[in-house]
């Protein structure tokens, strides 16, 4: 029987808790009882299992969802120990199912050094919200089962078989008395899990769904880390080092990796994580990344005589511009704050990550000139368009202040002053625009028509953005701003409503615009405030009928179906194919695409930030191939073409 260098047994599991309202209170413990809760019970049976690969005992993690949306987690690691708790006089293994907060993550002698679980909250919590839970532990020579109903044991630990295996499987299936669905998105939780083999090199994760035929697989494993990590971020964008730069470094207790990569494009993607957690907000830890690769590159930049003693250094985002990166450290005791707790507060971090990076970084530059002098060219340029574009925004500060009108003449303003009932239409062409003026509720309404090819903001720096003649109008009706000086709350309508026509030059200009809202104004669309107009494709009419307006082709055939039941054939109907906006009148836009009584619009959310910048890569940016690929494998889902 296999030993292990650790002990891990019943006396390191702590129990600090019962299980008390989690079931009536799931929303403290997993967020919310949505679909995204729903998956936050696998990551958390998912978390156990890679916290185990983190000490070095676990090599592979299986996870199915099994017909009738059972999850299924299967590891190599050591098994949860088997032995009865001193306290709680149960086996360990239900301890920790049991009993909230129990865990082998607390305090400096347990089993675990770093874990990115909630604390050893997961398992029992899992189980409080499981209508049935069934785990099963190889270790000690044996093979052990205990079952669960709604957080109760129905069975206790039974020693079922013998066995020269380590490991644990649990099978459970949420409850349908405490979640809105049952039903689990596949690719929802493959990128979660493609993103944990990231920060775990080496482990393999398997995902399988079993609830399609056929099976719908994936295999992730990767022995280059965060090197593979940064390499997928920008697989579709021109690299200047065709090899990240990777740090791997432990210092006192802090290990730290870190890969990064320079492309060719203008805008930057860095991602931190802490003991494997998505820190979204950032923290110490990317602060001690941004000091370093400032002070790094313009060090190199002044000892190299790239910058002459007259220059002014080059400011961190000239450095950042086009960088890919992942920061990804493993705390003991994380500090998290910030408004989601995804912000790291250990101080101590800064120093560490910085220092680190120094030398690193450093020793990179002097042994790879050509790519250093390739990098501080881009950031020197960088840093021109951004002098450029800070004159250009003092201008438009400066017109803002000096004339009586601030908006953009081709602007139909609305009366009311209240951002949050106010909404802009943003109008491909004058013609939809004139129509659109003429239909709205001036009240809340307001209609901006854009004419002529727009600026690809993908190609484009933010001096160009500034003097764009069909950019500038909307920066200025939507008033809050852009890039880093974007501020939310000076936004002068609750709703900005893209409304192209529904053809490909309408999808295009769609796409024109949200990868400028991306780039540019991305809180509008983390914060909801972007919305796609839904336009009718077709028309159908009779005499003494009331016109039908259909959105989709389902929606035609629908409508088909219904009118010949009430005994109107095809044959007597008229049917309108619209090509464009244009093409309705006033009355006809106002009552299918803005009466908020009738009209359909889709909300464009931002819930995959790395999904959404490899989106607008594609769609956007230089490589033609992937963009010719990604065109012809998702033409079949295209309907009415939208992003």
């Amino acid at each position: 029987m296999e030993k292990f260098e650790h002990e891990y047994n019943a006396d390191q599991i702590q129990v600090l808790d019962g299980l008390e309202h989690v079931r009536k209170r799931p929303g403290m413990y997993i967020g919310s009882v949505s679909v995204r809760g729903l998956h936050h019970c696998v990551y958390e049976i998912v978390d156990n299992a890679v916290d185990e690969a983190l000490a070095g005992y676990c090599n592979n993690i299986n996870v199915v969802i099994e017909p009738g949306n059972i999850i299924c987690v299967e590891d190599d690691g050591r098994g949860i120990p088997v032995d009865i708790h001193s306290k709680t006089k149960i086996s360990a293994a239900e301890t920790v199912y049991t009993q909230l907060n129990a865990g082998g993550k607390f305090g400096g002698d347990s089993g675990y050094k770093v874990s990115g679980g909630l604390h050893g909250v997961g398992a029992s919590v899992v189980n409080a919200l499981s209508e049935w839970t069934e785990v099963t532990i190889q270790r000690d020579g044996g093979i052990f089962q205990m079952k669960f109903e709604r957080g109760k044991t129905v069975q206790s630990l039974t020693r079922i078989g013998d066995s020269k295996k380590t490991g644990t499987k649990v099978r459970f299936l949420a409850d349908s008395q405490i979640f809105e669905t049952l039903e689990y998105e596949y690719e929802v939780l493959e990128k979660r899990f493609r993103e944990m083999a990231f920060l775990t090199k080496g482990l393999k994760i398997t995902i399988e769904d079993r609830r399609v035929d056929p099976v719908q697989k994936a295999d992730f494993c990767f022995e280059g880390g965060l090197k593979s990590f940064v390499e997928y971020l920008n697989k579709n964008k021109e690299k200047i080092n065709k090899e990240p730069i990777y740090i791997e470094k432990t210092e006192g207790d802090v290990p730290v990796e870190i890969a990064i990569q320079y492309t060719t494009s203008y805008s930057e993607n860095i991602y931190s994580f802490v003991n494997n957690i998505n820190t979204i907000e950032g923290g110490t830890h990317l602060e001690g990344f941004k000091r370093s690769l400032t002070k790094v590159f313009n060090d190199y930049a002044r000892s190299h005589n790239i910058l002459k003693d007259k220059d002014a250094n080059l400011m961190g985002e000239d450095i950042r511009e086009g960088v890919s990166a992942v920061i990804s450290v493993k705390v003991r005791e994380p500090q998290f704050e910030g408004q989601t707790k995804t912000k790291l507060g250990n101080s101590e971090v800064t120093g560490i990550v910085q220092s680190m990076m120094n030398e690193a970084l450093s020793t990179f530059l002097e042994e790879n000139p050509a790519v250093a002098k390739a990098v501080l060219e881009k950031c020197i340029s960088a840093s021109r368009a951004r002098e450029a574009a800070r004159k250009a925004r003092e201008l438009v500060r400066r017109k803002s202040a000096l004339e009586t009108s601030t908006l953009p003449g081709k602007l139909a303003d609305c009366s009311s002053k209240n951002p949050e009932e106010c909404e802009v239409y943003i109008v491909e062409g004058d013609s939809a625009g004139g129509s659109a003026k003429q239909g709205r509720d001036r009240k809340y309404q307001a209609i901006l028509p854009l004419w002529g090819k727009m600026l690809n903001v993908e190609k484009s720096r933010a001096d160009k953005i500034y003097n764009n003649d069909k950019l500038q109008p909307v920066i200025l009706a939507v008033g809050a701003g852009i890039g880093a000086d974007f501020d939310i709350t000076k936004i002068r309508y609750g709703k900005v409503i893209i409304m192209a026509d529904a053809d490909v030059d309408g999808a295009h200009i769609r796409t024109l615009l949200l990868t400028f809202f991306f780039r540019y104004m991305r809180p509008l669309i983390e914060n909801g405030n972007v919305f796609l107009a839904q336009p009718p494709l077709f028309k159908l009419s009779k005499k003494g009928m009331q016109d039908i307006y259909c959105y989709t082709d389902e929606g035609l055939e629908k409508s088909f179906a219904e009118l010949e039941e009430k005994g109107i054939s095809r044959d007597s109907l008229s049917i309108q194919r619209y090509k464009g906006l244009g093409e309705m009148n006033p009355e006809q836009l106002w009552e299918t695409t803005m009466n908020p009584e009738t009209r359909t619009m889709i909300k464009v959310t931002m819930d995959d930030a790395i999904k959404a910048d490899e989106t607008f890569t594609l769609l956007m940016g230089d490589e033609v191939e992937p963009r010719r690929q990604f065109i012809e494998q998702n033409a079949k889902y295209v309907k009415n073409l939208d992003i």
